[in-house]
């Protein structure tokens, strides 16, 4: 009994780590389709939609519905991770301007930059996994993903964790990011942020009524 137990668990972590290797590889593929820019924002919509079903015992075939999903939230998953990247692309830049400054005004402009990339990146883990989970307005999802991200302070430290984790395996380890590195982050991430949200909707629907409940939603999955 215990020899199968550990055998199925063996099997499950293995399974597992071949998924998460092949998430990578079709995450870099499709956002090589879109020519890099174009192509990030629906392969991590994409990512994250099968994350999802995953996480929920839904066995459906990986590169079929994730192109299911890049092709069909091209134009939406654009239109959302684009002014993300503009709101990034304009901290570093800003950063890189102020930090090589001398005088007390642009040193404490850069550490202002620095606690705000830092919230930033918190808002941002949440995006994604809160596309695939909701229909919501195209505006709401940063803003959700802030108020959430401040409001659940503990879990949005743990994304945080799980992140920078990644980014240090990777950095010691390069060969990591072609086959593991950027599944492993949406693949986490993703798992994280379901068990948050469903927590969050289980709590908000004990203390209020369905329809006003906080991020109560159709699954775009």
């Amino acid at each position: 009994m215990l020899s199968g137990t550990f055998s199925a668990r063996a099997y499950s972590f293995f399974d597992t780590l071949v998924w998460i290797a092949c998430l990578n590889l079709l995450w870099i593929a499709f956002t090589l389709l879109g020519l890099g820019v174009l192509g990030a924002g629906p392969a991590t919509a994409a990512a994250q939609i099968v994350v999802r079903r995953r996480a929920g015992g839904d066995a459906v075939p990986l590169l079929r519905s994730f192109a299911s999903g890049y092709f069909r939230n091209f134009g939406r998953a654009n239109a959302l991770s684009l002014p993300i990247m503009a709101v990034v692309a304009a901290l570093v830049l800003n950063w890189n301007y102020f930090s090589g400054g001398r005088g007390l005004f642009p040193q404490f402009m850069a550490v202002g930059l620095v606690v705000a990339a830092v919230f930033l990146a918190g808002a941002i883990c949440f995006v994604f996994p809160m596309y695939a989970r909701y229909e919501l307005p195209l505006p709401q999802y940063l803003l959700m993903s802030s108020r959430f991200a401040v409001r659940h302070l503990a879990g949005t430290v743990i994304l945080l964790f799980v992140s920078a984790a990644v980014v240090y395996a990777s950095s010691v380890i390069p060969g990591l990011i072609p086959f593991f590195s950027i599944g492993a982050w949406l693949y986490l991430t993703g798992w994280l942020c379901d068990r948050f949200f469903t927590a969050n909707d289980q709590a908000v629907a004990a203390v209020e009524p369905a329809g006003h409940a906080v991020l109560q939603g159709a699954s775009t999955a």
